[in-house]
């Protein structure tokens, strides 16, 4: 180092050497060596969920669930952020818990039927007034510009979420 410079100068100097030494390493391990970025790509069997409760399979691309997994977080991840439910931890959005619900929600038909006009876990009367909804869209503002297309794709990052993350989704703080 030259001898001229101050002692906070030659520190400050050597930082911003190394910065220059780390970001290219950095930038590889980041990038990957081919200068692609390496993305897991899901398979057909993780993108194909029940479309209705007969069983009529549907499957979805990744750009759909990608979009669904946008719109569910700004609608619904407040209360069901990685598939749990805050106000009740009892019911999940896990794929047994949905099976079991009244009627079945486990398939894209229930589940935009629910998005629609939600109703208690046991089917015996609607919860619209507390949960969101279309139907309850004048008080839950984040649901008034969504259309049938983004609760269908919503309905599918739902349930291709257990199909991608395991058995994390709905699990809540156990496995994280």
């Amino acid at each position: 180092m030259a001898p001229f410079l101050s002692s906070v100068a030659r520190a400050t100097l050597r930082a911003a050497l190394r910065a220059l030494l780390v970001l290219p390493l950095a930038l590889v391990l980041c990038i990957g060596f081919g200068g692609e970025a390496q993305a897991a790509q899901w398979t057909t069997e993780q993108l194909t969920v029940p479309a209705t409760p007969d069983g009529t399979q549907v499957t979805f691309s990744e750009q759909e669930v990608k979009s669904g997994r946008k719109l569910f977080n700004n609608s619904c991840g407040e209360c069901h952020a990685g598939g749990i439910t805050k106000t009740n931890q009892n019911v999940g959005l896990d794929p047994e818990t949905l099976a079991l619900a009244t009627p079945p929600r486990d398939n894209i038909e229930a589940l935009v039927d629910y998005m629609k006009d939600p109703t208690s876990y046991d089917g015996e009367y609607s919860i619209a007034d507390v949960h969101p909804s279309l139907r309850s869209s004048d008080v839950y503002v984040k649901m008034r510009d969504l259309d049938d297309d983004d609760l269908r794709l919503m309905a599918a990052y739902i349930l291709t979420a257990p199909n991608v993350q395991g058995i994390q989704w709905g699990g809540g703080k156990i496995y994280f």
